[in-house]
């Protein structure tokens, strides 16, 4: 999608429904924001929407960055504890690995 071709006015009102969308547990949407208005928010000559533009892609990748933070920590504490955690482990996986480490 090309956003250079769209107005200010159409560019905040999608920058706010990409963020408010990434509420839906939808980290990806936050990331796809932050890469489609980075530039709208921090690079070009000011114009009136761009405050508000700026602050959704500030929050987004706030969000971005935490839902990174705890789905790593998620993948890091199952991948190691997973042999440990037995049965429960098991129903939790979709593909289950056959043996021990």
């Amino acid at each position: 999608m090309d956003i250079s071709k769209v107005s200010n006015e159409q560019k905040l009102k999608l920058c706010r429904t990409y963020f408010l969308a990434g509420w839906a547990f939808l980290p990806f949407v936050w990331t796809i924001n932050v890469f489609w208005f980075f530039n709208d928010a921090f690079r070009v000559p000011p114009f009136p929407e761009q405050a508000k533009i700026k602050r959704f892609v500030i929050l987004s990748l706030i969000g971005a960055v935490i839902w990174a933070a705890i789905l790593s920590t998620w993948v890091i504490i199952f991948q190691t504890k997973r042999a440990e955690w037995g049965a429960m482990a098991d129903y939790m996986s979709f593909i289950i690995p056959i043996g021990k480490a």
